[in-house]
């Protein structure tokens, strides 16, 4: 809350700059008060100042809370995750399930540092410039409005596109995160198999597939910037062209045409950075919907929520092992064992002896 707090208060003091330069052209330059200005010069500067810690200040505010944010919900992942069933882990590669928990958490954390508290500001930037604005001329602030049906034509293209885009990197990056933790585990397979040409033949695919969908989502906003900007100094030249002849023949001052134009280029600025937002936005829904698919995945009704957080008191146990009648299976009737049975005395050693790559673990004494 006070991050937002300091947002705003950030927002407001960027509305004074336009405000005294109105002051000391019509004020001080004018009527060559030197004096006047300055008062002026000293208040901008120090509204430049109160700008700059506060921003530092709302950056390591959300820093902190993005960090917080972050710690927990990889908390509750790495917990959900002991709680899930072992067919699973079966059915999706460690790799990809990594992603989820770095990747993913990353991106949103993202958000939260960079793109919530600071869209609360752009907004509230935006209010102040339109209120500023028909303060000083509403006839103005009509002419710098005129285009705003071109900001809408080239936002809601850039937002038809941009989901989608995000969407498939996360995609790419989760496959080639699982090809790599997969190979890189069993390299001692790949070596002995002599598979290395054909396994660097796919990991060379996979790269290409990821490379090529940043570069598609990348193309995205160095389109949309520069047609913001464009539209941007479009509006700046109607206002200096109409303003221009009002200041000439209609008895608008000086200082008032100036702050305008200043006020208008503020307010494409937040667009801008909102645009941008919307970007860091769709990057966090398409994580979002793979961390919180993650967690709604239905856990082990067997493990008991408390027993991930408080393990259960087990004193030293002595004694034989024995298995009765014993069947598994990852998935439907695909069974791993089928109905085994067997008893290991104190001391006696067993092996389980199968296939290679069965899964079988080493000789055990009891």
């Amino acid at each position: 809350m006070f991050a937002v707090f300091v947002a705003l208060a950030e927002a407001l003091v960027q509305l004074a700059g336009p405000y005294l330069t109105k002051e000391a052209i019509d004020n001080g330059i004018r009527h060559h008060d030197l004096m006047h200005l300055n008062r002026v010069g000293i208040l901008y500067l120090s509204a430049l100042l109160m700008g700059l810690g506060l921003g530092y200040l709302g950056t390591q505010l959300m820093h902190r809370v993005g960090q917080r944010i972050m710690l927990d919900l990889r908390m509750e992942l790495f917990r959900h995750l002991q709680r899930l069933p072992v067919s699973y882990f079966d059915r999706n590669p460690v790799g990809r399930i990594m992603t989820r928990v770095t990747n993913d958490v990353d991106v949103l954390n993202e958000l939260f540092t960079s793109g919530l508290v600071s869209f609360v500001g752009d907004v509230f930037l935006l209010i102040g410039i339109l209120v500023a604005m028909v303060r000083l001329n509403a006839e103005l602030m009509g002419v710098a409005f005129s285009v705003l049906p071109l900001i809408v034509i080239v936002t809601l293209t850039f937002r038809v596109k941009v989901r989608r885009s995000f969407r498939d990197i996360r995609t790419r990056l989760a496959r080639l995160n699982a090809f790599l933790n997969e190979r890189l585990t069993g390299m001692t397979t790949v070596q002995i198999l002599n598979r290395e040409r054909r396994e660097s033949e796919t990991f060379h695919q996979l790269n290409a597939e990821h490379r090529d969908a940043n570069l598609r989502a990348g193309l995205l906003p160095r389109a949309v910037f520069p047609a913001l900007e464009l539209v941007g100094a479009l509006a700046v030249s109607l206002i200096v062209w109409y303003g221009g002849r009002q200041v000439m023949w209609t008895g608008i001052t000086l200082g008032t045409l100036v702050a305008f134009i200043q006020y208008t280029q503020r307010f494409f600025r937040p667009i801008s950075d909102l645009s941008e937002k919307y970007n860091i936005l769709q990057q966090a829904m398409a994580s979002s919907e793979r961390v919180f698919g993650l967690l709604d995945t239905a856990p082990d009704p067997s493990v008991a929520k408390d027993s991930v957080d408080r393990p259960p008191r087990v004193r030293r146990l002595r004694g034989s092992l024995e298995s009765d009648h014993v069947w598994f299976a990852y998935r439907d009737e695909d069974w791993v064992l089928k109905d085994i049975s067997f008893r290991v005395a104190p001391g006696e050693k067993v092996a389980l002896v199968g296939a290679t790559g069965g899964g079988r673990r080493r000789s055990r004494t009891c």
